[in-house]
């Protein structure tokens, strides 16, 4: 899948993968009421499958998670972000 720094954030990564490579992110699901910080089935979630579970438009935090995912060390600095 690549670095972190040339990997693509999409629907089939999984949940943990996506924290792990980009803690930035990990705000993202928050925002979106995705509790799956520490959660053992992060591991075997993708995104879609944890969309599709908490009731989230994939597109939309997919957009979301890729903002992050495109600044410097995928970290986000705050809100206003």
């Amino acid at each position: 899948m690549g670095t972190p720094e040339t990997a693509v954030v999409d629907g089939n990564n999984s949940v943990d993968r996506v924290m792990r490579l980009w803690p930035g992110t990990i705000r993202v699901f928050l925002d979106h009421g995705m509790k799956c910080i520490g959660c053992p089935v992060g591991r075997l979630h993708t995104i879609e499958e944890a969309c599709m579970e908490h009731g989230v438009d994939p597109g939309a935090f997919l957009d979301d998670l890729r903002a992050v995912v495109g600044k410097p060390h995928g970290c986000s600095s705050g809100p206003e972000d």
